[in-house]
């Protein structure tokens, strides 16, 4: 026994002293490994740089471009470097040999590193994988990681390539971006052979002054199939296109035969402050039944547009499109293109219902995203994320329309090409709130201009024209058909055509409708519990390269719930839609791939680097807030801020970060801005930027003017409304003789984000009345609310409060106010759940409090009479269970409750019944305004 034991024992200590062996030995192979992963700056250089689609990480590219399935850019993918082990011992078995153990064996060092890629989710970067997939939170593409890499800093256009280099993150940057540019490069160079010389034409005058009477009168129409009031100028929608040849001098007469002001903006032209057409800021507006001259010098070129700039004229019909053209100009096919949208509402109660928080407007778009429609898709838990994040429906745009028009028609026919014509479109996207997808049915585009600057020209399947953009396109007639431009809204609720040429109808293929879970699902975690943007560390999110939205879009994408099949393909990577453009799409090298325009594609044919001079410098943060739908920068409205002073001679530069859920169109009055892009000292010229949920955004320009007041805003009318601006004032500048009285005029300008809106709701049912009346502006809101029993001893109630929101999103609200009830139906000595007396049968307090939005949209509210009471309530209202029908539901500590449904008839009327604690049951009908 004692021998048995001595050998067991032996045997152990053999056993540790292996596994110590074995420890160490592993520790000093972990050290070699490191060791040997480290490269020199020089061979960090001769890696090679390959690239990745964030939404397809199977992609993979030597050559910087864009994805064959999505049309994104790609974006480049760091190689790490696979440990090496320092040669061990091996046994004819293959396997190294540590006292008894196996190890594997590693395999042999080759001269190129081996690549052992690994995986994340955009939306979270905890999500570590060794294969590409889904993320198991949220379904986005998993994206090859990039521990290392730092979004580039723009530190001014003196920054030389060292310094680009660092900021970058180093040289194997510093060659992505370049092979990107290649990309761009390339397709320059292709839309430049496709395209073929293009003849020119030069003008038949010289300069002269070009007179326009414009004549401003009520019409009306029925774009909506309906007769509603328009706006016309000269008889006709949109204005006429005024156009001009550089060097002329402009002369408009405006004649103002409307019952109200009015006033006109040219977009995106350099003239004097006076002209601009800003009514209370470079002018006052024109009067009723007057008449106004408009005199300015032409000193530029290009497409442009002009609008009303007084009010919501704009959106019903004080639109038109204002060419410019060159002394010597192509030659070829030209049509002026206006894309607008209309809506049978009045504009201002527009307006109003968007300030309201009524969900009208996405339950005419199918849109709503209910409970009911969360469960039948899956997306419960997607659903209960975003309340509980105090979050509203998802949603592109705010407002349904009722149509959508390409100069005045939602069919337009121009019959009069033919095969082989190369025809430009001078596209100006005049709508009030409605960013536009183009797409063609007779093949690529090619851009050649933006907000009436040239670019080299470059070949793309579609691109989203952002509201009051304006971009110069050519297309090619194949064949004597007729090919149809395609233009969808955002929200992809409807469309319109452009019909070029004659003959057989070639239709474009159909947007097909937005997954808006999806696209919740992304914004539940692109936004955290303050209402705050996250911003993705290693994403390089500026100038729509990465368009988030893509989750939402079928045709990339794939359906929301794809049949057994379709889960095949999706698998495999390919999306078979009906959507004609992706339909059989591969891989291979003869199928083209789907590219969709972004800024960093936008190359200035010349150099567009700012003259030397001192240089200001502006960040601002585009906030806002659904819910109470208020617009700001930096959390605040025109009138709450002062005028920004430059200087004449210094160049100025703007940060944007977008920490919104909503795209902003930002566009600077009397000044043209280079967008900071990829394309260095060629950076293109735009008046407009569209800045995309997440986006860091720069822009920079010259301050040449000789003085005034310039309007920088976000161009989505009913943003601009609500207050989302600045005011951009040449410091030391005289006094504007069109403004009289500066302090009037600032007053009539502060107005438009200032005012109040009405609100209502009044419940009439057999059990009594119960509703609420309210005036709200941006910061304060004037509220009452009233309850009224059938029967006598049900009595009456009624809490007025006046507060104001506290807050970037508003959730916290003190008040003050006035409480008085009155009924029998309860004992006199009730005492409350704080074993005070609830007094409920003569109550007569001034009161003081404060309400709060909770997770899940639930209204708390805490307040003090001056009888000593204390209450606290919870309320809900409007839980959406299905696309029509509403809950509501409210208790507090004085032992009072109601529960009850709303079901959506019209925009104005519901049918409701709820059970009341004092009233009991009751059933009717509610009215909302």
């Amino acid at each position: 026994m004692d021998r048995t034991n001595e050998r067991h024992t032996f045997k152990k200590e053999i056993t540790m002293k292996n596994l110590i062996l074995y420890i160490l030995l592993m520790g000093l192979y972990g050290v070699a490994s490191a060791q040997q992963s480290r490269t020199t700056p020089a061979q960090q250089k001769q890696n090679s740089v390959t690239y990745t689609c964030p939404m397809h990480p199977e992609i993979h590219s030597s050559k910087q471009g864009n994805c064959p399935k999505c049309g994104m850019k790609l974006v480049a993918e760091k190689q790490s470097k696979v440990k090496q082990a320092k040669a061990l011992p091996v046994k004819k078995s293959g396997t190294p040999a540590i006292g008894n153990i196996k190890v594997p064996q590693q395999k042999k060092d080759t001269n190129k590193p081996t690549a052992q890629a690994t995986y994340t989710c955009p939306m979270h970067p905890e999500i570590h994988a060794a294969k590409p997939g889904n993320c198991p939170k949220c379904g986005m593409k998993l994206v090859q990681e990039d521990p290392k890499s730092k979004v580039q800093q723009h530190k001014g256009m003196e920054m030389h390539e060292k310094e680009v280099s660092e900021k970058s993150g180093g040289s194997q940057e510093m060659e992505g971006m370049q092979m990107e540019n290649d990309a761009t490069m390339d397709n320059i160079k292709k839309a430049k052979a496709n395209l073929g010389p293009i003849k020119t034409i030069s003008a038949k005058s010289s300069p002269r002054t070009v007179r326009y009477d414009l004549y401003v009168a009520d019409t009306t129409v029925t774009y909506g199939n309906k007769s509603k009031r328009a706006i016309a100028v000269n008889g006709q929608i949109p204005m006429p296109t005024l156009t001009f040849t550089e060097g002329d001098t402009a002369e408009i007469y405006v004649h103002n035969n409307l019952d109200e002001e009015t006033s006109l903006h040219w977009h995106g032209l350099f003239l004097p402050n006076k002209m601009d057409g800003v009514p209370f800021l470079t002018q006052m507006p024109i009067k009723p039944h007057t008449t106004y001259v408009y005199r300015f010098p032409i000193v530029q070129h290009g497409t442009h547009w002009y609008h009303s700039h007084s009010g919501f004229q704009e959106q019903i019909g004080m639109y038109g499109a204002f060419i410019m053209n060159k002394r010597k100009e192509w030659d070829i096919p030209t049509l002026p293109v206006v894309l607008s949208e209309w809506t049978n509402m009045n504009p201002k109660e527009v307006h109003r219902s968007l300030k309201s928080a009524t969900d009208w407007f996405a339950v005419q778009k199918g849109a709503t995203q209910s409970y009911a429609e969360a469960i039948k898709s899956g997306h419960f838990k997607t659903k209960v994320n975003n309340e509980w994040k105090r979050m509203n429906a998802m949603d592109v745009s705010d407002v349904f329309y009722d149509n959508f028009l390409i100069n005045g028609k939602n069919q337009n026919e121009q019959p009069q090409f033919k095969a082989g014509d190369k025809v430009r479109l001078r596209i100006a996207n005049g709508g009030a709130s409605d960013y536009f997808w183009l797409k063609y049915a007779g093949g690529k585009i090619t851009v050649v201009a933006t907000d009436g600057n040239d670019v080299e020209p470059v070949e793309v399947d579609r691109l989203i024209i952002a509201v009051s953009e304006t971009y110069d396109v050519v297309v090619t007639i194949p064949e004597n058909k007729s090919y149809e431009f395609l233009v969808t809204p955002e929200d992809r609720t409807k469309s319109a055509s452009l019909w070029l040429g004659k003959g057989e109808k070639v239709p474009a293929s159909r947007l097909p409708k937005l997954k808006y879970f999806a696209g919740m699902k992304m914004m539940n975690d692109m936004m955290d519990m303050q209402g705050n943007m996250i911003e993705m560390e290693g994403m390089k999110m500026q100038n729509q390269i990465m368009d988030m939205n893509t989750v939402m879009y079928p045709e990339i994408t794939g359906e929301e719930n794809p049949k057994p099949d379709s889960k095949k393909i999706e698998e495999t990577g390919m999306n078979m839609s009906k959507d004609k453009s992706m339909a059989g799409m591969n891989m291979t090298e003869d199928n083209p791939d789907l590219v969709t325009l972004n800024y960093n594609m936008l190359r200035d044919p010349k150099k567009t680097t700012l003259p030397k001079g001192p240089w200001k410098e502006l960040k601002f943060d585009l906030t806002g807030n659904m819910n109470r739908y208020v617009w700001t920068l930096d959390n605040k409205t025109v009138s709450e801020s002062d005028k920004i002073l430059i200087k004449k001679g210094e160049n100025v530069r703007i940060i944007m970060f977008n920490n919104s859920m909503m795209r902003h169109p930002m566009h600077l009055h009397g000044h043209d801005f280079r967008v900071l892009n990829q394309q260095g000292e060629n950076a293109p010229m735009k008046n407009v930027i569209d800045i995309m949920p997440m986006e860091r955004d720069t822009i920079e320009f010259a301050a040449t003017e000789p003085g005034g007041d310039w309007f920088f805003h976000c161009h989505i009318l009913y943003h601009m409304m609500s207050g989302m601006g600045r005011v951009f004032s040449y410091e030391n500048s005289a006094p504007n003789p069109e403004i009289p009285n500066p302090k009037l005029a600032q007053r009539k300008l502060f107005a438009d984000d200032r005012g109040f809106h009405p609100m209502a709701s009044i419940g009439l049912e057999s059990n009594g009345s119960d509703g609420e009346l309210m005036f709200s502006s941006t910061r304060y809101r004037l509220s009452t609310e009233w309850r009224v029993g059938v029967k006598s001893a049900h009595g009456i109630e009624s809490e007025t409060y006046f507060g104001r929101y506290i807050g970037k999103m508003q959730w916290l609200f003190p008040f003050i106010g006035f409480d008085y009830h009155y009924n029998s139906m309860n004992d006199e000595k009730e005492k409350n759940l704080f074993g005070q007396l609830s007094n409920q049968r003569n109550r007569k307090a001034a009161v003081i409090g404060v309400q709060y939005i909770l997770p899940m949209l639930v209204t708390a509210e805490a307040r003090l009479d001056s009888k000593g009471k204390l209450r606290f309530q919870l309320m809900r209202e409007d839980v959406p269970l299905t696309s029509r029908l509403r809950l509501n539901v409210m208790g507090n500590t004085d032992k009072e409750y109601m529960a009850g449904f709303r079901y959506i008839v019209t925009k104005y009327f519901s049918l409701s019944t709820h059970y009341d604690s004092d009233m009991g049951y009751g059933g009717g009908i509610t009215l909302t305004y």
